[in-house]
């Protein structure tokens, strides 16, 4: 035989072997550790079809509370508004997080258009409150709660409350200058008043309607317009 077919046979050998023992070392394995890798692989399988169940009930849940919200604005559209109230307190409780807020918010309409101040306030304050819920919407139920409460709340407190609202970095600073300059008008602070309103007066940022209401309310405090 030829030292290249002795080379030849050599690493056919080599690999043979090599095969042998890779087996060896699998069927060793696998006697030691063969349960734990079995009830692994049974854990993936159970955490996938898990998974994929959790996203299916949850995807009920959305599509349920989706239906109820609906069912609750049909009522209150045909003017049934004692029944669209309970189902959407009971929606307030039970429905989907997203949902949850929504209710609370049209339930706090509701209370409103139903001459219940008191009873939107609170709502939109527990709402402000819930550092569960999403900031944009804590902001909204805050700055809805104080208007709400302009009439019968401590105006200083009120002013307070605003604060985190009115700095430069806030999407909502137009109407928490706004609710501040009304505030301090309550409490007879015009000069305070008229600043404030010039501020929203002078934002481009601000919506225009409220541009405009701000600067009749500055002439109202006799404050002029900063030049």
């Amino acid at each position: 035989m030829s030292r290249s077919n002795d080379d030849a046979a050599t690493d056919l050998l080599i690999k043979e072997v090599d095969e042998d023992l890779r087996q060896e070392e699998l069927t060793r394995v696998w006697k030691k550790h063969g349960g734990l890798l079995l009830a692994g692989a049974i854990a993936v399988v159970l955490g996938v079809a898990g998974w994929q169940g959790w996203t299916s009930w949850e995807l009920k849940q959305r599509q349920d509370s989706s239906l109820r919200f609906a069912e609750a604005a049909a009522l209150i559209d045909q003017g049934r508004r004692d029944e669209a109230a309970e189902m959407l307190g009971k929606q307030a409780v039970t429905a989907e997080k997203g949902y949850r807020i929504l209710a609370e918010m049209r339930l706090a309409d509701l209370r409103l258009q139903q001459g219940d101040a008191a009873g939107a306030v609170t709502i939109f304050q527990r709402i402000a409150g819930d550092d569960a819920v999403d900031r944009v919407y804590r902001d909204m139920a805050a700055i809805r709660a104080a208007y709400l409460s302009l009439d019968s709340a401590d105006p200083a407190a009120i002013e307070k409350a605003m604060e985190p609202l009115a700095v430069e970095s806030s999407s909502w600073r137009h109407s928490a200058r706004e609710i501040q300059a009304l505030a301090a008008l309550r409490r007879g602070d015009a000069a305070r008043a008229g600043e404030l309103f010039a501020k929203v007066a002078e934002d481009a940022a601000a919506p225009q309607g409220l541009r405009t209401r701000a600067a009749e309310m500055q002439a109202v405090t006799g404050q002029r317009p900063r030049s």
